[in-house]
């Protein structure tokens, strides 16, 4: 059950009080305790009334936050703990609450290669611990695809820091195919995860010409504090990939609209999973189950990629240019097999 922040304060500070046994509280003396608190913390002046502190006495008592707080009233107006070692700070974790701690840190997990969640390790350390994950001997229940002997990893926390930093930088890249590795200065402006692979968004200082640099193939970088570092104001990570499938995409590159058909086999799963949020519904076999999809895309490399990994179940229908690539490369495939 949902609970804001002031009636958080007011359990505590009921907490508080409840918990002194030196002094005797009266439901006046509560609402006195709540108002001060809430002033405190909140700057709120106006105070609380006695409602609004018997209600909170009653959630506390009920078992709707799982505090099920054991307080009573003696000698008609008093409110104490019947139980002097209670308290709603020291309450133990339910299953469910140990079930999602323990996905949330697993999902924390996932993000340890970035030095601001690096930092986190102990804390999440500590948390595992309390949390006892390994008293249930659970196996985990989410998993995120996560390649640790991917190179290039080790070039993610510091080039999160120089992007955060509006740093330039030198970096040492070798295409592949290239002996030798390039040097570029330029301006980093995203990191972007695509199929468990991490690409770097930037502009070269000597045009401005914006690029992605795949990390595996990144061989050094460093600091160049003799640039000033200049944002690309026509790169808008928001939109910028709002017509790609994947990463790549070249200022200036055409949209085009695709129509392709599915068969009964894979329509249900791509009309499930969209390839693209443009993607709709254009015409339904009934007899066939085959499907007729329409998405409006930049025709890249992982575009293409993504149409050849269904084999057979699909086929492309338009544009006449995508059609033509597609059937060299089936033909370029075919020749390797004959």
């Amino acid at each position: 059950m949902p609970v804001n922040k002031n009636a958080l304060i007011r359990y505590k500070t009921i907490d508080n009080c409840l918990r002194n046994r030196y002094r005797r509280w009266t439901l006046d003396d509560l609402v006195e305790a709540c108002s001060d608190a809430l002033y405190d913390c909140e700057g709120i002046k106006k105070g609380i009334s006695r409602r609004s502190v018997q209600m909170d006495i009653q959630m506390m008592r009920s078992d709707k936050l799982g505090y099920n707080a054991p307080i009573e009233v003696y000698n008609h107006k008093y409110y104490r703990y019947a139980d002097p070692d209670f308290s709603i700070t020291e309450m133990p974790l339910s299953q469910n609450d140990y079930d999602i701690m323990t996905e949330a840190v697993g999902l924390l997990r996932q993000f340890e290669d970035f030095d601001y969640f690096r930092e986190m390790s102990d804390v999440i350390g500590r948390l595992q611990d309390t949390l006892a994950i390994s008293k249930r001997e659970r196996e985990p229940i989410v998993d995120f695809e996560h390649n640790s002997n991917l190179e290039g990893l080790k070039y993610l926390n510091p080039l999160y820091n120089y992007i955060a930093n509006k740093q330039s930088i030198k970096v040492l890249y070798q295409p592949f195919g290239q002996d030798k590795p390039r040097e570029w200065t330029i301006f980093p402006y995203l990191l972007k995860e695509y199929r468990n692979r991490w690409f770097l968004f930037c502009s070269r200082v000597s045009d401005m010409r914006l690029f992605d640099l795949a990390l595996d193939r990144i061989k050094g970088i460093e600091v160049y504090s003799n640039v000033e570092y200049k944002i690309d104001p026509k790169f808008n990570p928001k939109n910028y990939f709002k017509n790609v499938i994947g990463v790549t995409k070249h200022r200036g590159t055409p949209l085009s609209v695709v129509r392709f058909s599915a068969s009964a086999e894979q329509s249900p799963y791509i009309e499930t999973k969209p390839l693209h949020t443009s993607q709709m519904v254009v015409e339904r076999n009934e007899e066939t189950g085959e499907v007729i999809f329409q998405i409006e895309v930049v025709l890249n490399f992982e575009f293409y990629a993504l149409m050849l990994s269904y084999g057979a179940g699909v086929k492309v229908l338009s544009p006449k240019c995508a059609v033509n690539n597609i059937r060299k490369m089936l033909e370029n495939a075919y020749l390797q097999y004959k």
